[in-house]
């Protein structure tokens, strides 16, 4: 009875240690996803990221800088689904210090600036239903401007920044839009753009110089360096990319480093066999290596049926000397008919001697390109570091259909300190295997950075500038001056008026005198004078009187005005009178008194007026009341018999 009572005990025990043991062991590493590292700095995730990280996992890794420097740590993104972080957390050990535990409901900083240069980074996961994990990025103190692979163009506002990024974003799941030559929409990611663009290799990182211009209507995407770019409508600002490697290559000299080699027209192509197809028509078409010129139309480069040994085949471009070449663009046969393609190369190159691989930097293995994916859309491979080179050979590795190309090198001529820009080859590959980077002072919490050393205009350009900026602005103010000086010379200047109209007559107005108005003098010749001042009286009425039907009764006042237009005045200037507009009487002299002088003749007083006034006064109801008076004055004054 005991026994057969213990027997479902037994077995339900049993089965519980099946089930324990059935359990997958959690080992360290099985929970890491994308890691790549080189030198001082890394990116690295969690299994799955940006999915659901599995359940029931370790991730544990330890990431280290030389000795001597601190470790700078950027959290790009955390999501561990954990209410207290003790069944799934991301916790950083080191000898003497520890940071965490982080979860969804624990505020996880940004960046961590460790005072020590080895950490070790343990992920842990429990039962979950959702969780991306993490992802971060590390670096040495001599980074302090050390951004994530998730960081956008639109997180910055200035113009012009400087950033590093590490290796390993090309991977990262995110969009980039646009192209080298365009620029990128601001919302792509900014270290993947760039290892788009061409500035930075993916498996090593580096420094990037972004500036921000005004934005495209449309941006056009492609593959490049193992980046697909997509198209991108309307925004705001996009994105232009250099970096120091890449600007000595485009700025050293005169020469564009980008630039389509094959322009050039000693340049030949050769190949190890063609294939003789047909056209579309039926008729026998060559597909020789003549027609691999990217920029020629028609059909491409194929190689030909050569019984499986299609790994062998090959296509080479002589130069005509030695060139720098930083990069290379292939296409398919761009025929639709003929959908044959590239997927993968390599590249060997060779100046006189035996021919080498490029080999990858961190492996030092052959790279292996990638190629094409349709027959028609151009791919750009950038070569960090740039080869030098006159004979280049590109040898697919994968291919649709048959292997097919259309192939153009950019690049530049070799300068003569080329060997001042890279560090000498290894032995190996040519190529370098290493490139120090210049220590910078740190900065514990760097959020923006300025313009780079270098960037923009030097100081020697500004000051030129200003110089010349300067001259133009005297040279403006000494033609400025000198107009007005001339502008106030014609201004006061009394130059002859034109005689035109009633001024035929009198060249110039006799000038008035202040005292005119109360002198009177009384010349010998009596007929001449009296003559002269009548046509000087009746042209002065002949050019100003006013009938008063056009005056109207207010101005019937200023019938006689004696004030005139000028042509060198900008205001009307009096007309000068030989004598006052109204007679004025001279008192006779008294009794005894002295006689006057031989040759003048003073006039008898007038009789008085029933005014009173002892002369003449215009009336004001009359409309040429005033030039009557005039006249009278004149007659009484000239006249000797009055």
């Amino acid at each position: 009875m005991v026994a057969r009572a213990a027997g479902p005990g037994v077995l339900a025990l049993l089965l519980a240690v099946c089930a324990r043991l059935g359990r997958p062991a959690e080992e360290p590493g099985d929970g890491c996803g994308h890691m790549v590292t080189y030198q001082n700095s890394g990116t690295m995730t969690s299994k799955n990221y940006p999915g659901t990280y599995p359940n029931h996992t370790i991730c544990e890794k330890t990431i280290a800088v030389p000795d001597g420097k601190r470790l700078i740590l950027r959290l790009g993104d955390v999501d561990i689904e954990s209410q207290t972080c003790a069944s799934a957390s991301l916790l950083f050990t080191s000898s003497a210090e520890q940071y965490g535990p982080y979860c969804r409901s624990v505020t996880v900083p940004r960046k961590l600036l460790l005072n020590t240069s080895a950490v070790t980074v343990r992920f842990e996961s429990g039962s979950h239903i959702s969780g991306r994990g993490f992802l971060l990025t590390y670096a040495s103190s001599d980074h302090p401007d050390l951004i994530t692979c998730l960081e956008r163009g639109n997180h910055y506002s200035k113009t012009e920044f400087s950033k590093f990024c590490p290796p390993g974003c090309r991977d990262v799941p995110g969009d980039v839009f646009g192209n080298m030559a365009d620029g990128y929409r601001d919302t792509s990611l900014l270290c993947k753009a760039a290892v788009h663009a061409g500035v930075i290799a993916d498996e090593l990182g580096g420094r990037i110089h972004v500036l921000q211009h005004r934005g495209l209507s449309r941006y056009e995407g492609g593959l490049a360096n193992g980046v697909l770019s997509r198209d991108g409508s309307l925004s705001g600002k996009r994105l232009l990319f250099t970096s120091d490697a890449w600007s000595c290559l485009l700025f050293k000299g005169t020469d564009d480093c980008g630039r389509a080699l094959s322009l050039d027209p000693r340049v030949q192509f050769r190949a190890s066999s063609s294939w003789q197809g047909v056209s579309d028509t039926g008729q026998p078409a060559p597909w020789s290596p003549g027609q691999a010129r990217l920029q020629d139309g028609g059909p491409s480069w194929a190689v030909g049926d050569s019984g499986g040994h299609e790994q062998q085949q090959w296509l080479e471009i002589d130069l005509g000397e030695e060139k720098k070449i930083t990069g290379i663009r292939t296409t398919g046969s761009t025929q639709p008919n003929f959908n044959f393609y590239v997927k993968s190369f390599v590249v060997n190159f060779k100046n006189s001697s035996q021919w080498r691989t490029y080999k990858g930097i961190v492996n030092n293995k052959e790279k292996v390109f990638q190629g094409n994916a349709n027959c028609r859309d151009p791919v750009r491979n950038n070569f960090i570091p740039p080869l030098v080179a006159r004979y280049v050979r590109v040898l697919p590795r994968a291919w649709h259909q048959r292997a097919a190309l259309k192939v153009e090198l950019l690049g530049c001529h070799v300068m003569q300190d080329e060997s001042t820009e890279w560090p000498e080859a290894s032995p190996d590959t040519g190529l370098s295997t290493e490139r120090e980077e210049p220590p910078t002072k740190p900065n514990p919490v760097p959020e923006e950075e300025g313009p780079p050393a270098g960037a923009g205009l030097s100081v020697t350009t500004v000051a030129i500038l200003l110089v010349l900026l300067g001259v133009l602005l005297l040279a403006a103010l000494g033609v400025f001056a000198a107009f007005r000086r001339k502008k106030a010379e014609n201004l006061y200047a009394s130059p002859e008026p034109r005689t035109t109209g009633c001024w035929k007559k009198v060249k110039r107005p006799m000038a008035r005198h202040p005292s005119a108005e109360f002198t009177i003098s009384y010349g010998n010749d009596d007929e001449d004078e009296e003559a002269q001042k009548r046509d000087l009286l009746a042209s002065a009425l002949e050019c100003y009187q006013t009938p008063l039907d056009a005056l109207g009764a207010d101005s019937a006042a200023r019938a006689g005005s004696t004030f005139r237009p000028t042509d060198a005045h900008e205001y009307a200037l009096p007309l000068a009178r030989a004598r006052p507009e109204y007679a004025t009487p001279i008192a006779p002299s008294p009794a005894g008194g002295p006689a006057p002088g031989p040759g003048y003749r003073v006039p008898a007083p007038a009789p008085a007026s029933p005014g009173g006034t002892g002369y003449d006064r215009p009336r004001a109801g009359s409309a040429d009341g005033g030039a009557r008076g005039v006249s009278a004055a004149l007659s009484q004054t000239t006249d000797p018999r009055a």
